[in-house]
């Protein structure tokens, strides 16, 4: 078994100076989040649930998310576009980092990143076996 890969402590990095640069950066984050892959299935033990190229899956879908942000048909200036992409870089940083050092369960692991938004998607057979006045009763007293 390979050397655990140990993410360095990343401090506010200065703003993009453009596109090209920020492009760089989200490039180096995902490079560093798949490098992350392995210490993140140790720590959290999930060898048994999703495999290494899944999670690979979901972090690219998380990007790809973002990725209309450099749309060039926005009319921001570009300077607001790149504090934009730096801010979700920061957040993405923030996200690795705290589950790298293990400030998350197991549990919101497996319910962000493989049951949640990135691998299975939920599609809303919840309610298929129930009457209609069940599912009506349960949408009207859900607050």
């Amino acid at each position: 078994m390979a050397a655990p890969f140990t993410l360095r402590k990343i401090g506010v990095p200065p703003n993009s100076a453009n596109l090209t640069e920020a492009r760089r950066r989200v490039f180096d984050f995902f490079r560093a989040a798949c490098r992350s892959i392995p210490t993140i299935m140790d720590i959290y033990n999930l060898q048994d649930v999703v495999a290494p190229s899944q999670l690979r899956f979901a972090i690219s879908a998380q990007i790809r998310n973002n990725a209309h942000v450099t749309d060039p048909k926005v009319t921001s200036p570009n300077l607001l576009l790149l504090q934009v992409i730096d801010l979700l870089l920061f957040k993405g940083m923030e996200e690795l980092t705290d589950i790298v050092d293990h400030a998350k369960q197991r549990h919101h692991i497996i319910g962000q990143y493989v049951v949640g938004e990135g691998l299975v998607q939920n599609t809303g057979s919840k309610d298929q076996g129930k009457s209609d006045f069940l599912k009506n009763f349960y949408t009207s007293n859900y607050f």
